[in-house]
């Protein structure tokens, strides 16, 4: 529970799951309401526990792709599961 807490963590997976592969400024701008420091630290911390790869492309200016490794790719059907589970329960809060 440790690697993915945080409110971020999980926003920024599911982003690069629908996403093969992302720039910084792409994930900035698609996790909505993020600071750039914000994403920048959740970024070193999953790729320190290898949930991500981070490839420096040699452009001019360079880039920095971000994409999921293999057992990151393993958290989709937690995200899955998660977003049923919320909207089941939103659905029950609101139709009692």
């Amino acid at each position: 529970m440790e690697i993915l807490s945080g409110k971020w963590k999980f926003h920024i997976l599911g982003t690069l799951l629908l996403n093969e592969k992302l720039r910084f400024m792409d994930l900035l701008r698609e996790v909505e309401g993020i600071a750039p420091k914000m994403l920048s630290k959740e970024l070193q911390d999953m790729e320190m526990n290898q949930l991500i790869t981070r490839t420096i492309v040699h452009t001019k200016p360079i880039t920095v792709e971000y994409a999921l490794t293999e057992a990151g790719k393993t958290v989709g059907p937690l995200i899955d599961e998660l977003a049923s589970w919320g909207t089941a329960y939103r659905n029950a809060l609101f139709h009692q």
